[in-house]
This record gives structure tokens, sequence and C-alpha cells, in this order.
């Protein structure tokens, strides 16, 4: 069966939404399970844990804020809290797709089979065997172009009053991005699409890009949703990449 999939102008808001659609699909349903459940267990466990620390780790951080800061105790005290879960997820959420990228790699590549009625060449259990070494290659990639930026963001956060204001937001834009790259990644990498051509394929959306990827953020942050966000991630950026990118960048296995 193809699903009728054109490009209407839709924006990251709609691929994110699809996303969770997808999951549901017959014969998509099984591949959705192993990133399921590696996310589950990984973000779930990570999470009961952050919330038995945040009690400690509030207190010490608010008492980094200069004193004649103090009177917006209450309003950089939530923004305190949102820097420490977004850290938090982004880090045990990039944990979680590396231990899953072989399987999300093998759902955004049945999806797209699904979604256009063409298989790829080259697909499958034994091609994800094979395949393993470039994924994890492709995994250090990512976190090579991470790691840098990240470092950046969290210096920020010791400047006095900049760092309690201004680095949340530019955190949240970072980690956006960065989910967007991350999930997009899947389908591209099936097709062998560079790490480079890939980002400036995403720069050229980046409006709906940084919208798909601040949504998968913000889902990461609620508790028993964001359990099932990974295989709803990579769905909707397969559906992207069937819209948007594969008619111009889709290359032969």
């Amino acid at each position: 069966m193809v699903l009728n999939n054109s490009n209407n102008g839709h924006n990251g808001v709609h691929y994110f939404a699809r996303g969770w659609q997808l999951i549901r699909l017959p014969g998509v349903r099984r591949f959705v399970i192993l990133p399921l459940l590696v996310n589950i267990l990984l973000m779930g466990g990570a999470f009961i844990w952050l919330f038995g620390r945040l009690g400690q780790w509030i207190p010490e951080l608010m008492a980094m804020v200069p004193g004649w800061l103090q009177w917006l105790s209450y309003l950089l005290w939530p923004l305190v809290v949102l820097s420490i879960i977004l850290v938090f997820s982004y880090f045990f959420s990039t944990i979680a797709n590396w231990i899953a990228a072989p399987f999300c790699g093998l759902l955004a590549e049945q999806l797209e089979a699904r979604l256009t009625g063409q298989p790829l060449p080259d697909s499958g259990w034994a091609a994800l065997l094979k395949d393993f070494p470039r994924i994890m290659k492709r995994e250090w990639q990512k976190l090579a172009y991470y790691l840098p930026r990240a470092i950046v963001l969290l210096l920020l956060y010791f400047i006095p009053g900049f760092g309690q204001t201004v680095a949340p937001v530019l955190w949240f834009l970072f980690s956006a991005w960065m989910l967007s790259i991350q999930y997009c990644d899947y389908p591209f990498d099936n097709h062998k699409v560079s790490f480079t051509q890939m980002r400036a394929a995403l720069r050229q959306n980046k409006t709906d890009n940084l919208q798909f990827g601040a949504l998968v953020s913000l889902f990461t942050l609620i508790p028993i949703l964001n359990l099932a966000i990974m295989p709803v991630a990579v769905c909707g950026a397969t559906a992207m990449w069937v819209d948007r990118y594969r008619a111009t960048l889709g290359l032969s296995r």
C-alpha cells in the first residue's frame, strides 16, 4: 500500500503530529517496539533519578545568582529548573539514540518503504548488521558536531545574570536544532547522504526543522509521553524526508 505523501508546504508541527499517526501503521508497529523499549528503560530510569536530585541541585545553583539579581529569584528559579531538565533530557536522549541507532535506522527504512511503495534495495536485518560500523561512525559525527557547541553554551551558565537568563533560551534553540538533526539523520543516512550535505539541506528549511525539533524537545520533558518520543520523532522525520528531500537527495544503495 502506497500512502499519498505530497509536499503541501507542511511545517514542522505537521510532521511532528504525523509521527504520532505513523507509529500505529500496520506493518510498521513491530519496528517501533525496540526503539520504544530502549527509550522507556533509559529515559524512564533517568528521570526518576533526576527528580530525586533536583531538591539538592536547585538551591546550589540559585546560590550562584548575584545579590543584585536576588529580586528576580522568582523568575530565575523556573529557568534554572528548565535548564537542568533540558540539559539532562538531551544528554540521556543522546545516549538512548546511540543505543537505539540501528533500530531507528531500520524503522525509518521500513516506514519509507511503506510511504513510497519502494523498498530500499539493501534493507532488513542482514543489511543492518552490515551497516552497523557505518551507523556508529555517523553517531560519532553527530557527537563531534554537538560537543563543542554544547560546551560553549554550558559555560555561559557560569556568567552571573546572563547565564541564568539568556543561556536557557539559547540552549533550548540549540537542542531543537540538534534533535532535528538527530532524527532526520536516520532516513538521510539510509541513503548515504553525507552529514555535511544533510545539515545544508536542513538549513534550507531551518524554521520548520526548528519547529519539529522544539516539539520533540518539549515532549521529551513530559513524563509518560517522553517514553514514546523516539519512534514518534523517527517517523515524523522520515515523513519529512519523503516529502521534501527524497526526490533530490535520495540515492540508490
